[in-house]
């Protein structure tokens, strides 16, 4: 289908966007599922108006609208081969809330985390929680019928809906909530498209035989976790259709639908009181999956608010990831699964009878062999751990995945155990082992398969696996989905699920909504075939992409960009926490999100015809605002290196497009510091005066109101000649070597005095040795050939000097970190180069273990009263811990030091320099940050370890921010200058 011309009349028309370029279609050709469909185009609605415009555009020109927010489904709901519709830029209102009644009125793009941020202070929230909550939407919830860990207390999202303000495929508004059964028969009589809705429905359901038939082929009504198809087994509860006092409302029918039906625009939900303050959490380990599932049905006994389970597989990913490293703490030994119980309560005293009974049940069932008891921050972190189950599958290394098909199937828990073991059986027939996690308190349990759908002998075996299931299923009376919706990968299996005669039932509701089948085709009525439209093309030729980084580990570039499975990670925003995704907090644009740059990236280095598959304008683009911050190294849970893929990328693009004069100007900035450290006053006076340093603005694209950073009147190798001509030998305490990063030498060299000054006085032969630049600038700009030349020499320079008991030390993190991350993959002596990195610091991680030690102690510092606010640099948070800067600047007895949760600061080296990106460089600074520094009093030391860090908090606050290094430094007693 060619709409290319009249999407520009459309385009014209509209308040909000409307793109049809190859890049945006990639990026939205996937959501989190196993499919991939390229839309027509992705529209971006500002207004009711627009989506208006939308649906009368679709009718005319006979294509279709699929409505999406986060598009973190995993069934395939937000793909599709129309135009996507994407709410979440701008339908992110919260309209009202009537404390009272305990409702709340939203748009459909509001973030469920973010909806009960405000809604703490007045003692409510949004019960349902999915392992998405900080970026998933309530829109997205509505249309999946969302659950989460909390519906075994407060039920399902179709349980707070109740009223949908939505537009109608004929573009008329029509409002669905609560009616009474004489509301009801009026609306039948209505000469509109909402009145034929209302005579359709009533129609089809009000026969006895007709509800008999509902009540015997849907899933059991015990499970309240059921979402196959469309709830027309909700719809016959009322007082329409049954003598009972519930009012009808037609929300219980479009909650699950999938955005099939209507497009809503404006939600009303009911709330609920905060659950209890007390929560402890009893984290039972088990040695087998049946023993875990055996102790379900007596724990929920207990009143829990989550029960919920992760198996060896998805804790065995956790052991890598380094943020959930420090979440799985608590785990003992080497458990085949774990069941994590929480109580709660008003009161400690009351939660502590409570979770005393718990663990007497636990134990005396002799099931389980530890059962450890977490609270506070604990209960966080071991939620955190099992909420990144879902993305921590993407770091199966290799093309085998957990697969999406059946891990959504629910039963009724006392069937639970039966039907898992079952299902067991079942996967032992087809050699597999699948993965099983989530909500085992709701008889629901995510069981995946683990399968490589780019071979056709596993595709086959994703369709048997799933209609095998799916039959079994039917067995326990169960629902195939609980929570993910049907989408595209088990709408195939509703009809046998239901029954023939109720699928028809749906099949005529669908076109009375939807006569023209505008709204997301081909999910629940229709199916698209579920094995068909998968991100890969199966038995494909696999493409040989040469790259001069090293991505072995993950078997190659392409299957690092495979790892990202689209759950949306990066798409959380600044109050949630985190660094990722610095550009997409700024801009809310899914193209710079982390996901959409690993989706681009994938699409063209799998489908590109050309030579270089990197030498496309669309991955310039896509990767033009990622500022290499690292933070989805670690914070994905798949830990997609986007950094080092932009790294690669912009190195075989420039090879075939050339390299800017401002590129290089940047890369080779340490020779041009080197040249105007000869003469820095003359440097200084024309970087610093208004005149001069205009013109070099002006003429390299540096943005007019940055101030240029400024050149050392003398550079740290000159100040360490005269520290060694000082320096006594004696018992020192160790031998560590500080790089010399290029930074700090020509511009920072003050910190670098700091450091020898401090590392002395505490008792520490230190060496600056003859070192090479870190080639982190050639790093930042693609240029890989000059980066690996800088690494090697370095690991030539250090490998027979650094070792445990003489470590290397840097100051600036950005420089001193890439031992740890670049140069493992660009050194040609991998052994060398993974022994230093080994015994590479951080300065302040390495004064922390010094601490731990004994080595260093408070006694050496002043006594003095300072206040600290830190912020940590970006590869420090992402490859090392900022708490290490932390613990040092606490050291100092009556040192007060918080840690400023800020993300980016948004410079990351010559980013925020650069005249394009300055704008995107200061909203980012404005997101935590810049507020945090403003906010505190004159007299609070502002602490930054990251030299544009640095420079970014005074240009955007006017505040000079110190190293932590010099902080420490002026606290000693005593301290003598060089």
């Amino acid at each position: 289908m060619v709409l290319s011309p009249h999407f520009q009349g459309l385009k014209d028309k509209l308040s909000g966007e409307l793109y049809y370029d190859d890049l945006i279609k990639s990026i939205y050709a996937t959501d989190a599922s196993v499919y991939r469909i390229l839309p027509l185009a992705v529209a971006y609605p500002k207004d009711k108006e627009d989506i208006k415009l939308l649906i009368t555009f679709a009718k005319t020109h006979k294509t279709s609208l699929i409505p999406r927010t986060a598009g973190t489904s995993l069934a395939g709901q937000c793909v599709g081969e129309g135009i996507v519709v994407d709410v979440s830029k701008y339908f992110t209102k919260i309209i009202g809330l009537d404390e009272k009644a305990q409702t709340v009125t939203v748009q459909p793009g509001v973030v469920r985390d973010k909806l009960n941020n405000y809604l703490k202070s007045f003692g409510l929230f949004f019960g349902p929680n999915t392992s998405t909550s900080n970026r998933c939407m309530i829109g997205g919830m509505v249309g999946n019928n969302s659950s989460g860990t909390t519906s075994i207390q407060y039920g399902v999202t179709r349980d707070k809906v109740l009223e949908l303000q939505t537009v109608l495929s004929d573009g008329s508004d029509a409002i669905f909530g609560e009616m009474s059964s004489d509301e009801f028969i009026n609306k039948t009589k209505e000469q509109s498209l909402e009145g034929h809705i209302y005579k359709m429905i009533h129609s089809e359901l009000i026969s006895e035989t007709t509800q008999k038939t509902i009540v015997d082929n849907f899933p059991n009504p015990e499970i309240h976790r059921r979402n196959t198809g469309y709830a027309i087994d909700e719809l016959i509860k009322s007082e329409v259709f049954t003598d009972t006092s519930e009012k009808f409302n037609m929300c219980k029918l479009l909650s699950g639908s999938e955005g099939t039906l209507a497009f809503t625009t404006q939600i009303t939900l009911k709330l609920d009181k905060l659950p209890p303050q007390e929560g402890i959490m009893v984290a039972a380990h088990f040695n087998s999956i049946e023993s875990c599932l055996k102790a379900v049905e007596p724990v929920m006994k207990h009143n829990l608010y989550t029960c919920e389970m992760m198996d060896k597989t998805i804790l065995d990913c956790t052991k890598h990831n380094k943020t959930q490293q420090e979440n799985r703490r608590f785990i003992e030994g080497d458990p085949k699964a774990i069941l994590m119980c929480e109580v709660r309560a008003d009161n400690k005293n009351d939660v502590e009878v409570l979770v005393k009974n718990l663990l007497e049940a636990i134990k005396s069932s002799g099931l389980s062999y530890a059962f450890p008891v977490l609270e506070g921050d604990n209960i966080n972190k071991a939620n955190n751990l099992r909420s990144a189950g879902l993305g921590l599958l993407g770091n199966i290394v290799g093309d085998k995945k957990g697969v999406a098909c059946i891990e959504d199937t629910a039963v009724a828990l006392p069937d639970l155990s039966n039907y898992i073991m079952d299902f067991a059986k079942l996967m032992a027939d087809y050699n597999q082992e699948a993965v099983y996690y989530a909500h085992a308190g709701a008889g629901e349990i995510h069981l995946r398969p683990i399968l490589d759908l780019k071979k056709q002998t596993d595709v086959a075996l994703f369709r048997k696996i799933t209609t095998d299931v799916a039959h079994l299923v039917k067995s326990y009376k169960g629902s195939m989905s609980g929570e993910h919706g049907d989408g595209i990968v088990r709408s195939e299996f509703i009809s046998m699920m239901i029954g023939a005669d109720n699928y028809d039932i749906l099949k005529r509701i669908k076109a009375a909504f939807d006569p023209d089948t505008i709204f997301n085709p081909g999910k629940i009525i229709d199916a698209l075939p579920m094995d068909a439209s998968l991100r890969y093309v199966s038995n494909r030729e696999e493409p040989e992409i040469e790259t001069l980084l090293d991505f072995s580990k993950s078997q190659g570039i392409l299957r690092e960009t495979e790892k990202c499975n689209g759950s949306g990670d990066c798409r959380k925003l600044p109050e949630f926490g985190g660094t990722m995704c610095p550009s997409y907090r700024a801009t809310r644009d899914e193209k710079d999100t982390t996901r959409a740059r690993a989706n681009a990236l994938r699409e063209f280095l799998t489908n590109s015809d050309k030579a270089n598959r990197f030498n496309h304008k669309e991955l310039k683009s896509v990767f033009d605002l990622c500022l290499s911050c690292k933070a989805c190294a670690s914070e994905c849970p798949s830990s997609v290196d986007v950094a080092s893929l932009k790294a690669e990328f912009q190195y075989q693009y420039q090879k075939a497009n050339g390299v800017s004069l401002r590129t290089k100007l940047f890369a080779y900035n340490n020779k041009l510091n080197s040249l105007g450290s000869k003469l820095p006053k003359l440097t200084n006076f024309i970087f610093s005066n208004g005149l001069t340093s205009a013109i070099l603005k002006q003429s390299f694209g540096i943005a007019k109101s940055r101030e240029l950073p400024l050149i050392s009147k003398r550079s740290l190798n000159a100040y360490y000649d005269m520290f060694k001509i000082k320096r006594r030998r004696g018992n020192y305490i160790k031998k560590v070597y500080l790089f010399n990063d290029e930074f700090t030498n020509y511009l920072d060299a003050k910190i670098g005095v700091d450091a020898l000054e401090l590392l002395k006085r505490l008792n520490y032969f230190v060496e600056i040795i003859d070192n090479v630049e870190s080639g982190r600038a050639f790093l930042s700009k693609g240029l890989l050939k000059q980066a690996k030349y800088f690494a090697n020499k370095n690991i030539d320079i250090f490998k027979d000097k650094v070792s445990e008991s003489t470590p290397l030390l840097g100051i600036e993190p950005s420089a001193i970190l890439t031992f740890k991350d670049e140069y493992l993959k660009l050194a040609d002596d991998k052994t060398s180069a993974e022994s230093i990195a080994k015994s590479t610091f951080l300065i302040e991680e390495f004064i922390q273990q010094e601490i731990t030690l004994g080595h260093i102690t408070q006694e050496q510092f002043t006594l003095e009263e300072k206040t600290i606010k830190f912020h940590g640099h970006c590869h420090q948070k992402a490859m090392g811990n900022q708490l290490s800067s932390f613990a040092v600047l606490n050291l100092p007895r009556n040192y007060k030091v918080t840690i400023i949760p800020s993300g980016c600061c948004g410079m990351a080296g010559s980013f925020g320099y650069e005249r394009e990106h300055y704008d995107v460089s200061m909203q980012i600074g404005e997101q935590t940050l810049f507020p945090a520094v403003r906010k505190a009093p004159k007299d609070v030391i502002i602490a930054a370890n990251g030299t544009s860090c640095r420079h970014q908090i005074k240009d955007g606050t006017q505040r000079e921010a110190k190293h932590p290094v010099t902080i420490l430094k002026e606290a000693l007693i005593n301290v003598t200058s060089i």
